[in-house]
């Protein structure tokens, strides 16, 4: 039974106040500071002793925070996780009153959406806009919190193939219903008062609609869960449930959570940029190392791609490996890939499953059906800039990339135990291709 004071509730709270990438950060550096770590700035040297506690943040969507022991750096043991998810997005002239009497939004599709999940739900919108304040330009987060908008399906007596596997039209049939004709022109006002800013002022947005629906617990023993925005809330939430748990010893303890893994990575603050190694190199040299020794520590370094894995759906099983699935409520599950999709070999796979087997932590094992495409994440993308030993994992969940998802009560706790155990332990390799655990 879970109570109000349980982790999956405290998971709830953590994504209500994340409705976006950009408040799932500045929801996390709330959390970090509360804890004592200080928000260095890229812009600026690093001041970093054996001991310190610190974040760094890149456009308000990224953070990476780590932890120095007091022994100083050997090597990284890192956890990373994405902060965004499949959501639409408002185009720059969103506001539409060409369907008289109504004013539609114009939005377009962020990542890969399960695009039926939208229809008839609370919609909201939230984001960042950035404002002139005093000469400068200041980002400023935006959050309607209210039930604002909505995608209304059609009636099925004028669709009448909608349960045959209708193809939906991005641009004609999920543009979301905001007001009647007469309040032309609420949308600006309505981000300018959301901002805390004159209409006038509001120079640019990234804005997104989500689903206002709040997490419910269920099930004839409260096992599972729903709520929005699992994929990958959960294991950033776990993850740093972890981290700020952990001690660091003999090693630097780092938190990662990356944006734009649902569109590639390929951005600024994705895995596929600089942002990781940049975070790393620094701290090396701001502890003194020399190049040649920085390289030393971030080889000999370990990460864990955080990102959820498919549950078995009950009324499908037969699109699942035989052998290798997974279940909700069964604990840490491995990922593997012959293709690389996900990072995980014999190597990492055996390190980590020592470190959970020590911990008690329940662990299965997924890989697609040989005839199936899968998904990918961005360990692998992070691989090609900092390359060290790293496994795939995540939580089983059903509905992944519905804007309302399904996960199992027991396994939050699974993957902080998980996590923290990971932490805790120091990974030391003896050479190429043997280690020890500690």
């Amino acid at each position: 039974m879970n109570t109000p004071s349980s982790p999956v509730q405290s998971f709830f709270d953590f994504v209500a106040h994340a409705p976006t990438a950009f408040h799932a950060v500045e929801e996390t550096c709330t959390r970090l500071q509360a804890a004592g770590f200080t928000r260095l700035d890229e812009r600026a040297p690093w001041r970093i002793a054996p001991g310190s506690r610190c974040y760094v943040t890149r456009n308000r969507s990224a953070v990476v925070a780590f932890c120095v022991p007091e022994q100083g750096l050997s090597h990284f043991q890192i956890a990373a996780s994405h902060s965004d998810s499949p959501m639409f997005k408002l185009k720059p002239n969103a506001e539409d009153s060409s369907s008289a009497p109504y004013i539609r939004l114009d939005v377009e599709r962020y990542g890969g959406m399960i695009l039926s999940s939208w229809f008839d739900r609370p919609l909201s919108i939230a984001g960042r806009a950035l404002v002139r304040r005093k000469g400068r330009l200041v980002t400023r987060l935006v959050d309607f919190g209210r039930d604002a908008l909505l995608i209304p399906n059609m009636p099925i007596h004028f669709n009448r193939s909608v349960n045959d596997g209708y193809s939906y039209n991005a641009q004609v049939d999920l543009l979301p219903l905001y007001a009647g004709a007469e309040a032309k022109g609420a949308l600006a006002r309505e981000i300018a008062r959301a901002c805390g800013a004159g209409e006038a002022d509001v120079v640019s947005s990234d804005l997104f609609l989500y689903n206002r629906m709040p997490g419910s617990v269920w099930g004839a023993g409260n096992e599972f869960f729903s709520c929005p925005r699992i994929d990958d809330l959960e294991c950033a939430y776990t993850s740093l449930q972890a981290f700020l748990a952990a001690p660091a010893r003999g090693h630097v303890n780092v938190w990662a959570m990356l944006d734009n893994e649902e569109v590639g990575s390929g951005s600024k603050q994705g895995a596929d940029s600089t942002l990781l190694g940049d975070v790393l190199a620094r701290v090396c040299a701001a502890l003194g190392m020399e190049d040649a020794q920085a390289r030393a520590a971030v080889s000999s370094s370990f990460m864990v791609s955080a990102d959820n894995a498919h549950a078995v759906h009950p009324n499908h099983p037969e699109k699942y490996d035989s052998l290798n699935r997974a279940f909700m409520n069964g604990g840490v599950v491995i990922k593997h890939n012959a293709n690389q999709k996900y990072t995980t070999d014999a190597v990492s796979q055996a390190i980590f499953s020592e470190i959970l087997a020590h911990a008690g932590v329940p662990v299965q094992h997924f890989s697609n059906r040989s005839d199936v495409a899968g998904g990918s994440t961005l360990g692998n993308i992070a691989n090609t800039h900092v390359s060290m030993n790293t496994v795939d994992i995540g939580l089983a969940q059903l509905a992944m990339h519905s804007c309302y998802e399904t996960a199992g009560t027991q396994d939050v706790a699974h993957m902080i135990r998980a996590l923290t155990a990971f932490y805790g332990a120091n990974i030391l390799p003896h050479g190429d291709g043997e280690y020890a655990i500690e």
